[in-house]
């Protein structure tokens, strides 16, 4: 379904520019993949950008008609604003998923409604699908990822972070914020005691009456709910030296690199691919495959700009950064998950997008909030010209 290319996802930009105004508005529920951009897997990873979709749905629609799309585009921001805010949330859902896989080894009861979850064969209508499309495609329509996490959570009583694990795992636009942050919605404790229960006649609806799941839970499950931890700083970006001797650090979090490439000149470019990072468990290979052709793609796309390239492990960069006698080294900023967490300790630059400086700070509450805020972040993307 995924070229991981540029000239792919440029492609699918351009197939679904036409689409993303009232049709994306009034169709987008229903799962037929006709009626979303199916976008996420390369925005996710930065192969095109927020910026680059939001001025090409702009450029055919007005804000009013492109509303409903143009905010779907936002709430990958939200929430990692909302998150990078407090990254001990991200901390409590590893921590927690690790208690969650232990339970699994020594509960026989536990270990079989999870395996036969992630296998599809719980019988539940629509559900089991959903869990083979998963695994097959890499991809899930958002409608039937709400439906599934649901069933998952309060029908099946599973822990939600086996459920976000399995996403992570499974899915190529798996996002650290936008997945733990969605599960935990469904759960009810993102939004306190508020969460989702999937309905039958809903899911019959929008799956054009494919699905219609029977002894689905009526009431939702009272999962521990503490309240959330205070907001700290945002991080600040760093800021580059043009004189020293430089290296660049590209990651899966910005397979953009343009925007590092117009501020230093490498001699050097380090590859480093996290994907391994995003589970105790193993990743699917579909996204291993993924992401190491995205990298691929971006090394040809800006050969001759990169200086000395190395594919090599976070382990590796310290020598490397030795042997290419370097004076800084910048990378673009990882945000709170996996990859961030596999380079903690490394000595570099950490450099925000504009577009990422401009959203995050509004993340601070509900997505109403940040809604109110966009008209002003429209207006602040470099070429957009709004209708």
């Amino acid at each position: 379904m995924f070229t991981p290319t540029r000239p792919a996802a440029l492609r699918r930009l351009a197939d679904f520019t036409p689409r993303a105004g009232r049709d994306y508005a009034t169709l987008r529920n229903h799962d037929d993949m006709a009626h979303v951009s199916a976008l996420s897997p390369y925005i996710r990873h930065r192969i095109i950008t927020e910026e680059e979709v939001l001025r090409a749905v702009l450029t055919q629609h007005s804000p009013q008609a492109a509303e409903k799309f143009v905010q779907e585009v936002f709430w990958r921001g939200y929430w990692k604003g909302w998150l990078e805010q407090r990254p001990a949330l991200w901390a409590d859902y590893r921590r927690d998923l690790g208690a969650a896989l232990n339970a699994v080894q020594t509960q026989a009861g536990l270990r079989q409604r999870w395996q036969a979850a992630c296998l599809g064969q719980t019988g539940i209508d629509g559900f089991d699908h959903w869990a083979r499309q998963l695994v097959d495609t890499g991809y899930l329509h958002n409608h039937a990822r709400m439906w599934f996490a649901s069933i998952w959570i309060h029908t099946l009583d599973l822990p939600w972070v086996l459920g976000a694990d399995f996403f992570l795992r499974h899915l190529l636009d798996g996002d650290p914020a936008s997945n733990t942050l969605s599960w935990r919605w469904v759960g009810g404790i993102q939004t306190l005691g508020k969460a989702y229960l999937a309905q039958p006649d809903n899911i019959a609806k929008y799956t054009q009456g494919r699905f219609r799941p029977e002894g689905l839970a009526q009431v939702a499950a009272t999962l521990p709910c503490p309240p959330h931890p205070d907001r700290g700083a945002l991080p600040a970006s760093g800021v580059i030296d043009p004189a020293k001797r430089s290296g660049l650090i590209i990651t899966e979090e910005d397979l953009s690199p343009d925007w590092l490439l117009d501020q230093v000149t490498p001699v050097a470019t380090a590859f480093v691919r996290t994907t391994a990072w995003r589970s105790p468990l193993q990743v699917a290979p579909m996204v291993t495959d993924f992401v190491a052709a995205a990298m691929r793609d971006c090394q040809d796309r800006y050969a001759g700009q990169l200086g000395q390239v190395s594919v090599i492990s976070v382990d590796a960069l310290p020598a490397w950064r030795r042997a290419a006698g370097l004076d800084q080294v910048v990378m673009a900023y990882p945000p709170v998950g996996p990859t961030a967490d596999a380079l903690r300790s490394v000595d570099a630059l950490r450099m925000l997008r504009a577009y990422d400086l401009d959203a995050w700070p509004h993340a601070t509450h509900g997505f109403f909030r940040f809604k109110d805020a966009i008209p002003k972040l429209l207006g602040r993307i470099k070429g957009l010209a709004l209708l």
